[in-house]
């Protein structure tokens, strides 16, 4: 297959008026109106599962965290190594 540069790009992209800071920073693209019950459908669940978790404990994290930034907490390499391989599955 020969590729020449001779070629025009199938996309062409043109500059916006105003340029990059005239654009907004996270525009939302509208979605098609029949997806919208689809997705409230298929993420009410999701929803009420992540509404039923606990929250999570932000001061226990720095604890912990600082804990074994100062090598209070032992922590094992291989163990944790041995963990995520047999949580993930052995590929050998």
């Amino acid at each position: 297959m020969k590729i020449s540069s001779a070629s025009s790009p199938s996309v062409s992209i043109a500059p916006q008026a105003g340029g990059a800071a005239a654009a907004p920073a996270a525009a939302p693209v509208a979605a098609p109106a029949g997806n919208d019950a689809l997705e409230s459908a298929v993420l009410q669940p999701a929803q009420k599962a992540l509404g039923a978790l606990p929250d999570f404990d932000a001061a226990r994290v720095a604890e912990l965290r600082d804990a074994l930034a100062k090598g209070e907490l032992p922590f094992d390499a291989g163990r944790l190594a041995g963990l995520i391989q047999r949580f993930h599955g052995s590929k050998a």
